[in-house]
């Protein structure tokens, strides 16, 4: 991975997305097949722009999202992010998990008639293995050797080395008409061709992108005829929206306005557990912080629960492992639960029975300054006085993935967050805690260093065992949270607004937006 630049944009850059949908009913619906929403539109506002419609080289979930609507994966994510196939029909991994074999569904066809094969599928794979340009290169496909075609409907593609994220990744890797990667390359960014159930129509930069029904789809069912996403940053706004019903659906649905909502029949509000995890992460090679009982009892000093009422409005849950729940082989710890008095004893032990003063970094966010000030009231409760520094993201990623080496990183702890596909383990675990992945290499910003860790790790990489992974991962996951890296705070519900006359939306773990069966009731 490019290092520094890569995991600045992944922190910095922290997963996000907004789904509102408006419904107008709307003349001249062509469908003969007596769908719901033959002639009517939905209308989804997200809280940002939109990047790039390039499914290879998209590193935001709003992009992500609307792309949903138009393209597809062998493989994909159901509601609960985890694997499902979508335009492979079956897959094989090989037991040295070096070979992944697929085969295709058939009758399929893209938007412009291209027809969906192994060809297409190898186009598209060579494409993202030969490009450093693009996100995904970096993703596991850089260490793809050869894409065979067994069939025209079969297709093997082996790695140089294992990796056990790349059914991930292949998820994640939509597939493109070849007859565009061919000839109209430079399109793909603004005006993408996939197999999905709605094709692109068109794209105005900071106010809509418009996607119309593909009544060819290969996965019949009745669906909306028109999509428009309309970027509204502004919470009261979407808000606003979703009240007259103007938005059908609003994510996220910011937590100061819910009580705006409430008796409110007509719309539904709805909570989903998610990928994304929040913590202050801890630099265990910094005196003090490189005694673990320092680090323990600053997770015994803060009440995680008061933490979710305080800073996320009452939505979260405890992060009672180093991966939220929703995460492939997530096994819950013994939470941390507040004891001042096991905290103080602690402090004593390792020489603070005084207390010390600590500072703590983070960006200007309003939600990230809460935060921060609920960790230093906390902590002043066992004695220790801790100093806020709050940065713009550009300086604060300078002065944290700036640091060389460990002896010159001045970071002493960082309110931060991290999120994962829920499938892809690896993700969740190795950036942040494997010692290779130390700044500026990557975001183990703990500068936690365990060999035992770091071997369990590798092994879980290079076996395509899930009943060994599994294994690895519950002592990998275990040995962490004893050594306490991190505070361990929450892990956000995403929070959903829909309007009661919709059907067939929903926001997975990730805060991605599926709208593939997007109709009225």
């Amino acid at each position: 991975m490019r290092k520094a630049n890569l995991w600045k944009m992944l922190f910095f850059a922290l997963v996000c997305s907004v789904l509102l949908v408006g419904c107008s009913d709307e003349n001249g619906g062509d469908s003969e097949k007596g769908q719901k929403g033959s002639d009517k539109e939905i209308v989804i506002a997200v809280n940002e722009n939109f990047i790039s419609m390039d499914p290879h080289n998209t590193g935001d979930t709003n992009s992500n999202s609307v792309q949903s609507a138009m393209l597809e994966g062998l493989l994909g994510f159901d509601s609960d992010g985890q694997i499902t196939t979508v335009l492979a029909e079956d897959y094989s991994v090989s037991e040295n998990a070096l070979e992944y074999t697929f085969k295709l569904n058939q009758g399929i066809k893209f938007h412009d008639g291209e027809e969906f094969n192994a060809e297409a599928v190898k186009v598209n794979i060579e494409r993202i293995m030969k490009d450093e340009s693009l996100r995904l290169n970096s993703r596991g496909f850089n260490l793809i050797t050869s894409v065979d075609i067994l069939g025209d409907y079969e297709i093997k593609v082996t790695l140089k080395t294992p990796y056990s994220a790349m059914l991930t990744r292949f998820s994640v890797a939509k597939m493109l008409s070849p007859k565009l990667i061919k000839e109209n390359s430079d399109d793909i960014p603004k005006s993408p061709v996939g197999t999905g159930p709605f094709k692109f129509v068109e794209w105005v930069q900071g106010d809509h992108l418009t996607v119309e029904r593909y009544d060819d789809y290969w996965k019949k069912g009745e669906r909306v005829k028109k999509i428009t996403y309309k970027p509204v940053p502004e919470n009261g706004s979407r808000i606003a929206m979703l009240k007259t019903g103007e938005a059908s659906v609003i994510y996220p649905l910011p937590a100061q306005n819910l009580q705006e909502l409430e008796g409110n029949k007509d719309i539904i509000v709805s909570k989903i557990p998610s990928t994304i995890a929040r913590y202050v992460s801890i630099n265990t090679m910094k005196e003090p912080f490189d005694d673990v009982r320092i680090r323990q009892a600053f997770n015994y000093a803060v009440d995680k629960n008061a933490y979710i009422k305080v800073v996320n409005s009452g939505f979260g849950l405890p992060l009672d492992s180093v991966i939220p729940s929703k995460t492939l082989y997530y096994v819950k710890q013994d939470v941390y639960e507040q004891n001042i008095e096991k905290a103080k004893e602690l402090l004593k032990e390792a020489g603070f029975e005084n207390g010390f003063t600590a500072e703590i970094w983070g960006n200007t966010n309003s939600d990230t300054m809460k935060g921060m000030q609920f960790i230093q009231q906390q902590l002043k409760e066992i004695g220790v006085t801790v100093e806020i520094k709050s940065m713009e993201e550009g300086t604060l990623s300078d002065e944290i993935f700036g640091a060389q080496t460990p002896e010159e990183a001045k970071l002493q702890m960082w309110y931060v967050s991290w999120s994962s596909y829920a499938s892809d383990v690896t993700n969740a675990t190795k950036p942040l805690f494997h010692s290779e992945s130390i700044p500026p290499n990557s975001a183990n910003t703990a500068y936690y260093k365990n060999t035992e860790v770091d071997s369990w790790m590798n092994e879980a990489n290079s076996t395509g065992d899930a009943t060994k992974q599994a294994e690895l991962y519950e002592k990998i996951q275990s040995t962490i949270y004893k050594d306490a890296p991190w505070i361990f705070l929450g892990v956000d519900e995403l929070l959903v607004g829909t309007r009661s006359d919709i059907e067939g939306i929903y926001v997975d773990p990730t805060g991605g937006i599926n709208v593939s069966d997007a109709n009225f009731k």
